[in-house]
């Protein structure tokens, strides 16, 4: 008995879909979205209110398996030079030499080390800061919000909050005891587009020149 043309391609197709379904699910590379990416810091001010700053990453990669997050992975560059504190004179103020430095270090860099996973939504990001020529290990506390298509499906999304916690004192940033405080809060909305292109660690040091 002869079988139809229809019977034949159905190993085949078989296939296609399952190859196509491992790859959807394999670990991904992905750029940061620099526009819809922000990083909030506060810190108290003579024990009356807790001022907020932004900041903006230059750029990053990450790597992210949705099922497995032991295989993701990020680095990424922030710009200090574009801090926003709500006022000239006060960016000015936190960029000289005493607190972010930036005119000689005009880019923190983050590289991760390892993710510690939670729960479905929940995990910690831990990794390596270079702020101010002086590496410190850092863990984020982050919430994986969604993986999807934009609304028009021009790219594959993947949406992060992250928190954490420094002592400036830890990169050097001791000036002013009395008024500022030492803890900083630190919170983190990401978010991060499907690019395989984007999975290259960058390879020189931070620092002014980077990127």
């Amino acid at each position: 008995m002869l079988r139809s043309r229809s019977t034949f391609r159905l190993p085949w197709l078989a296939a296609i879909l399952l190859t196509c379904a491992a790859a959807h699910a394999a670990s991904a590379g992905y750029r940061y979205d620099t526009v819809h990416s922000q990083i909030l810091f506060s810190i108290t001010h003579d024990g009356y209110s807790r001022p907020f700053g932004e900041l903006h990453i230059a750029k990053g990669w990450l790597r992210f398996d949705p099922d497995d997050w032991s295989k993701s992975a990020t680095e990424l560059d922030i710009d200090l030079a574009g801090l926003d504190m709500g006022d000239a004179d006060w960016n000015k103020a936190v960029l000289r030499p005493a607190f972010l430095d930036a005119a000689h270090d005009r880019y923190a860099h983050f590289v991760s080390t390892s993710v510690q996973r939670s729960d479905d939504r929940h995990g910690v990001l831990h990794g390596q800061l270079t702020l101010r020529g002086i590496t410190r290990p850092v863990s984020l506390a982050f919430t994986f919000n969604r993986l999807g298509k934009t609304i028009y499906g021009l790219h594959t999304v993947a949406g992060f909050s992250a928190s954490t916690t420094l002592d400036r004192t830890d990169f050097g940033m001791t000036a002013n005891p009395g008024s500022i405080g030492r803890h900083v809060t630190v919170w983190l909305e990401i978010e991060a587009i499907r690019d395989d292109r984007a999975d290259l660690p960058t390879k020189q040091p931070a620092g002014k020149d980077r990127p």
